[in-house]
């Protein structure tokens, strides 16, 4: 069970199926058949806090949705599918609508896309950082250098930079303490370990990547007001002649021992 203590399940359910487009009868006309294990209309009114001629409007809401199945009776009888099923049933509905809007803004995207972002750029907020650095690794065709700070280093990062080797890209990283270090080896057996120049983990550095030499990302993490938790904020560059891709690439170049031109 994932959701909050102080609340309900029935009030998570019906806050998360209204969320997912659900109108607010017909997502307390579901949770009130899941809980029932099925029923009828007055059944469903008497629990659901839904007048039972609007259950009608609701139940058809959700067949059309595929939630629900309706025996021809007197009264006529409403069965659920079950929680996983709908679970997956939201699943398969979002990943579709997500894929459309992804080749949607893939064909909307401006053939000049790539001259317009030369200067550095700004991203703040650790989810926002984590998507940037994602997207460049998976766009990585040659190499992959990262030096990050171990809370940053994720099993979804990792994953990424996996399938990153194993389509070719060379892997380097540092800043990454011996007893992780023996925990990546299993899932990245390929990738190269080096020795930073700082304590990573002493600065207030978060994450600092390389891709491809030709672009970059730098971030450090900061206070928000919260002692358990700090944000991240990142700048970022691309092409060769970049201010910033420059500067860190001069200093890999450095700390790898020169073995790049």
């Amino acid at each position: 069970m994932t959701h909050d203590g102080t609340e309900s399940p029935r009030s998570v359910a019906i806050e998360q199926l209204t969320e997912f487009g659900l109108s607010t009868y017909a997502a307390r006309t579901f949770v009130a058949l899941v809980s029932l294990g099925g029923g009828t209309a007055q059944e469903v009114s008497d629990v659901a806090d839904v007048p039972r001629t609007r259950v009608y409007d609701a139940v058809a809401e959700l067949q059309e949705r595929g939630l629900v199945d309706e025996r021809q009776s007197t009264p006529k009888q409403f069965w659920p599918v079950s929680g996983e099923t709908g679970g997956r049933h939201f699943e398969r509905y979002y990943r579709h609508r997500v894929a459309r809007l992804t080749d949607a803004l893939a064909d909307l995207e401006s053939p000049s896309r790539a001259d317009k972002q030369r200067g550095v750029w700004t991203v703040t907020g650790r989810e926002t950082v984590t998507d940037r650095l994602l997207e460049f690794v998976d766009g990585a065709s040659d190499e992959v250098v990262l030096m990050t700070v171990e809370d940053l280093l994720t099993d979804e990062l990792v994953d990424r930079l996996a399938a990153a080797s194993d389509r070719g890209v060379s892997i380097k990283l540092a800043g990454i303490s011996d007893s992780v270090a023996d925990g990546l080896r299993e899932r990245l057996p390929d990738a190269e370990l080096f020795e930073s120049i700082w304590v990573w983990s002493e600065t207030p550095a978060g994450r600092l990547l390389m891709v491809d030499q030709d672009k970059t990302l730098v971030s450090v993490l900061v206070e928000n007001g919260d002692q358990q938790a700090r944000d991240e904020t990142a700048i970022w560059g691309s092409g060769e002649a970049n201010s910033l891709v420059v500067v860190l690439r001069a200093m890999f170049t450095w700390q790898l021992d020169g073995t790049r031109a």
